[in-house]
């Protein structure tokens, strides 16, 4: 079972990350303002789509010029103290020449997946703070191509769509949050009998993998500003497309393995959820529920 609380503070997967390396830094250092993650940026990155949930840091490597000790050292020193201390939510190795490689479980992304998706005890809402930054909403620089919004406007409506057959054919239901959202009234089976995630096709993955780097995006502070909203939703339609022409719901999905249908469409909540932040949000314009 996925943890339903792992996620209540930290939306986004780099805030959760980022926060068990702050605590690692406090191995090397007693200086609150250098641990802080408010005060320092730890160095962190989401690695490229490799169907797994990756990220790297090179902490140690500027640990190591500031207290002159082997790299490799520190980094393995780090890595030990994420392992014994990350209650199991990541996989965690060295790299040479230091960087530290944090990977995933899936039962830590199927929470993540959960308090994206799913009503309980009220409606699934950001911090405050982080709403604040979602609504700077007028870009600094011009849409570059009709085409290219039309396509993004398309890949949400398409999900709306999609998401209200299958609850006119009971295979989920859903709430409406707002004339435009969708949240599942009960919890979708991301995990299998072996909790491992039942959505392991590769545009499946390829789709996860873009919606947690726009994510991260939308919510961690420290990278918010030097985004191009554009190609960052342009990136994710097209995810929203190589995922609805290979990955089927309906049909013998539907008959013979109704709960992937369900994560199916559970996936397609949090793509729409989160098209809309990046349409309304970031680019200033409607994201639309049909066309």
């Amino acid at each position: 079972m996925c943890n339903r609380l792992l996620f209540s503070e930290n939306k986004a997967i780099k805030q959760l990350v980022t926060k068990y390396l702050t605590s690692a830094f406090s191995l090397f250092t007693y200086n609150e303002e250098i641990t802080g993650i408010e005060s320092r940026k730890v160095p962190l990155y989401q690695g490229g789509y490799n169907q797994k949930i990756l990220y790297i840091s090179g902490m140690a490597m500027g640990i190591s010029k500031s207290q002159n000790s082997p790299t490799m050292e520190i980094a393995q020193a780090i890595a030990v103290h994420l392992s014994q201390n990350s209650d199991s939510l990541f996989r965690v190795k060295v790299v040479p020449p230091g960087e530290i490689h944090i990977e995933l479980v899936d039962s830590t992304l199927a929470a993540w997946l959960h308090d994206l998706t799913v009503r309980e005890n009220g409606d699934w809402r950001l911090g405050q703070s982080e709403q604040e930054r979602i609504k700077i909403s007028v870009p600094n620089y011009q849409l570059t191509s009709s085409l290219k919004i039309f396509t993004i406007q398309h890949a949400h409506a398409r999900c709306c769509s999609l998401l209200l057959l299958g609850h006119q054919e009971g295979l989920i239901e859903l709430q409406r949050t707002s004339i435009k959202s969708f949240i599942s009234v009960k919890s979708i089976p991301w995990l299998n009998n072996n909790q491992k995630l039942c959505l392991n096709h590769a545009d499946e993955s390829f789709l996860i993998h873009q919606l947690v780097k726009v994510v991260d995006d939308l919510v961690f502070a420290h990278s918010s500003s030097t985004i191009n909203w554009e190609k960052a939703a342009g990136n994710l339609s097209q995810a929203v497309e190589r995922f609805w022409c290979n990955c089927r719901i309906w049909g013998e999905v539907k008959i013979h393995d109704p709960e992937l249908a369900q994560a199916r469409l559970g996936l397609l909540i949090a793509t729409q959820l989160v098209l809309r932040w990046v349409l309304e949000g970031k680019l200033g314009i409607v994201a639309p529920v049909e066309l």
